[in-house]
């Protein structure tokens, strides 16, 4: 039986259809035949214990510039009018984040939301990662330059990064002899309150950053991201390039270790990143990465999403 499925999603106009993962979600779902309808993050509210959204309904297609058809505007009860609540907008992971979490997760006694809001709002990706630090590389979370200092004279090359940045932004390099740690802290204590993560830094990063998919806490493929010619960032939003690549015994261990837990948090789909056997990021806010990694593996991970989803929302009853 098909199910009404709302995705809590960005603009469709702004989405990249070679790439996008929620596009290619939403396209097999729709093939499964599943009913989709968009609304933005933005457009929730709540009143009288119930939550509301106006939801479009959508079709959609691979085709350049003629991606989607909306239907007319219908004002949804969503924890009444649909049957899942596909949560994939893309970060920043900052309040308004957190509220969407705390709205939906007042509809999951009675809609399956995806990934569970909850577990998504308790796990910000650089955060919920030091829970298997045994799998990561040397790593601090400061706001204090002093701190940062002893770390960078230790490990001789760090790399710098906001706990909630996303797709590689505002990622710095420090290397051996580099005198700009101290303004790099300054800055960061300017735009965030937050403290920041410092990171040995791996050399081997430039044999690329995977992307480990799990679906249910199973790995289902990975991806290879390369970083271009005089960059350290490989995620493939600041032109990193895809490569082919398979699960080594470490990075098998890491799923092994990881996979219980995703799962029994209702973390459906998840990307993991690990350089040269280290993890150094658990991404459960809006993953990405299957159609990479569908491409070079031949692999159909939007089914096996779907398939888990399906298997979830049926044990609901």
């Amino acid at each position: 039986m098909g199910l009404r499925v709302a995705v809590q999603m960005d603009p469709m106009e702004t989405i990249n259809i070679a790439g996008d993962s929620t596009f290619a979600l939403m396209l097999s779902a729709q093939a499964r035949g599943h009913t989709l309808f968009h609304y933005a993050a933005g457009d929730l509210s709540y009143r009288d214990g119930r939550v509301t959204a106006p939801v479009r309904p959508v079709t959609v297609q691979r085709v350049a510039g003629g991606h989607f058809q909306f239907g007319d505007v219908e004002t949804f009860d969503l924890g009444a009018d649909t049957d899942v609540v596909l949560m994939r907008q893309d970060p920043p992971f900052d309040l308004a984040y957190i509220t969407a979490t705390h709205l939906l997760e007042r509809i999951q006694h009675e809609t399956l939301v995806v990934n569970d809001p909850a577990a998504v709002r308790n796990a910000p990706e650089k955060l919920f990662v030091l829970d298997y630090a045994e799998f990561m590389p040397p790593t601090m979370i400061t706001r204090r330059l002093e701190d940062a200092r002893a770390f960078h004279a230790e490990h001789g090359e760090v790399v710098v990064k906001p706990l909630y940045g996303n797709a590689g932004s505002a990622v710095f390099h420090v290397g051996r002899k580099d005198a700009n740690l101290a303004a790099l802290t300054e800055l960061f204590g300017q735009v965030w309150r937050e403290p920041f993560m410092v990171q040995a830094f791996l050399p081997d990063v430039s044999k690329g950053d995977k992307r480990i998919v799990l679906v249910d806490g199973k790995p289902a493929g990975a991806v290879n991201r390369l970083p271009k010619a005089g960059e350290i960032r490989s995620n493939l939003a600041v032109g990193g390039s895809g490569a082919q690549t398979e699960l080594t015994p470490r990075e098998l261990e890491i799923c092994a270790k990881l996979g219980p837990e995703l799962a029994r948090r209702g973390l459906v789909f998840v990307g993991i990143d690990v350089i040269a056997g280290y993890l150094t990021e658990i991404n459960v806010t809006s993953p990405t990465g299957i159609v990479a990694i569908d491409k070079f593996n031949g692999t159909d991970t939007p089914t096996l999403i779907w398939e888990a989803i399906e298997a979830r929302a049926a044990a609901r009853g």
